[in-house]
């Protein structure tokens, strides 16, 4: 499903070059779900974006289904990903001008996909059948991450990718919201790509993929 080989990112700061990913490979399979941890600043979400397609690498390849994403064109590497992936954020990334529905919906509209039905049962389905109008300042933060939940599956992805989505969250919420994940994902036969500081969420998942100095370790 996703290979990565030897990835490599750095970024200038004060001059300069701060190496993030140091040659880091890994091979994700089919229907995984797998946690990316280690300690702050270890180049987990720069390894999940560059999976994702969001930050190519100065070296290295990542294929996708047997893809080489990177060999896109810009416009083809954002028609693929919005095929292909789903994506949840620590801080919801929802539109505040926008109700539920139609935040739950943007997907299938870059997606080009007439699917208001799919969107609304994906809604009720996590408990916000009655909240479908509501504006996200209307929302808890568990059902705005609710919400978001139901925009990455909205146009039915093969892989998601989350970024702490449980971070902003208290721990009763942060688990109902884990199970609710676990439980569409492996309806729809999905790959998981999570990011997480904690240990006793990364234990989970199938595979638990420790980075550290820019490495799988």
């Amino acid at each position: 499903m996703i290979i990565a080989e030897n990835l490599h990112r750095s970024y200038a700061i004060a001059k300069k070059s701060i190496e993030v990913l140091h040659g880091l490979s890994l091979h994700i399979k089919k229907g995984e779900k797998v946690f990316l941890c280690g300690p702050s600043g270890a180049g987990k979400t720069t390894l999940m974006y560059t999976l994702a397609g969001l930050e190519p690498p100065q070296e290295g390849s990542v294929k996708i289904n047997g893809t080489d994403i990177y060999s896109l064109s810009m416009a083809k590497r954002a028609l693929f990903r919005n095929k292909t992936m789903g994506f949840i954020f620590q801080n919801y990334m929802l539109m505040p001008e926008l109700t539920a529905i139609e935040n739950a919906s943007l997907a299938t509209a870059v997606a080009g996909t007439e699917a208001t039905a799919r969107v609304k049962a994906l809604l009720e389905r996590v408990g916000l059948g009655d909240r479908l109008n509501h504006l996200p300042n209307e929302l808890s933060g568990g059902e705005q991450q609710r919400v978001a939940i139901a925009r990455a599956l909205a146009h039915d992805p093969s892989i998601i990718f989350a970024d702490e989505p449980t971070g902003n969250l208290d721990s009763r919420n942060g688990r109902q919201i884990l199970d609710l994940l676990f439980e569409l994902a492996d309806e729809g036969g999905k790959t998981l790509v999570m990011v997480t500081h904690d240990p006793d969420i990364a234990r989970l998942g199938d595979r638990v993929l420790t980075i550290r100095d820019g490495i799988v370790q």
